[in-house]
């Protein structure tokens, strides 16, 4: 299934979101093709790789239904991370960056039902979009989960007038608002609050 999309599992910050995500199968293998890539492209590199890795995994997204899969997920995606940056670093590597990645998958890895667009406490889903900005640093927003849906698609749950921008350059655009901006940080600090 994933050679029918190829071309996005090898750009590093092409996202995925998996609705019902089980324990990971499907998501374990798109980190693992992403983590090549950037092996590929960066892994003489520590500090370019680290960043490179951090999008990669940034860039993965689940809603699963039930908590032991979204832990299970958040284990094997965080075990196939590890795995490759320490095998390249070996004693090099650094707990900061484990930390930071298991920081975003507890972030990107959610419990909640993906029909109802809410968490296991009945709020309404919140995402986070992690961008690379400056050099290490990275800039997180957050957007609720109805929000970066087609809005025709979400308003008959939530009212998302107030969530949409209009795009200036496309008018016929709507653009999702986020609900939280965080200000920038090093990939390593995004586990630090």
């Amino acid at each position: 299934m994933l050679d029918l999309v190829k071309q996005e599992t090898e750009r590093i910050d092409s996202r995925f979101l998996e609705p019902a995500c089980g324990n990971g199968n499907f998501l374990t293998e798109v980190l693992r093709r992403k983590l090549d890539v950037v092996g590929k492209r960066y892994g003489k590199n520590q500090l370019e790789y680290e960043r490179y890795a951090f999008v990669a995994v940034s860039s993965i997204y689940d809603v699963d239904i039930m908590q032991d899969n979204v832990e299970e997920c958040r284990d094997r995606l965080f075990q196939e991370a590890n795995k490759t940056y320490t095998n390249r670093f070996k004693n090099g590597a650094r707990d900061s960056f484990r930390d930071s990645i298991r920081y975003v998958l507890s972030v990107n890895i959610l419990c909640g039902d993906a029909l109802t667009l809410t968490d296991s406490t009945g709020a309404p889903i919140v995402f986070p979009e992690w961008s690379l900005v400056s050099g290490s640093k990275v800039k997180r927003r957050d957007y609720t989960f109805a929000s970066l849906l087609d809005k025709a698609e979400s308003q008959p749950t939530f009212d998302m007038v107030e969530d949409f921008d209009v795009d200036k350059d496309d008018p016929s655009k709507i653009v999702p608002t986020p609900i939280k901006e965080y200000p920038m940080v090093n990939y390593l600090e995004v586990a630090q609050k």
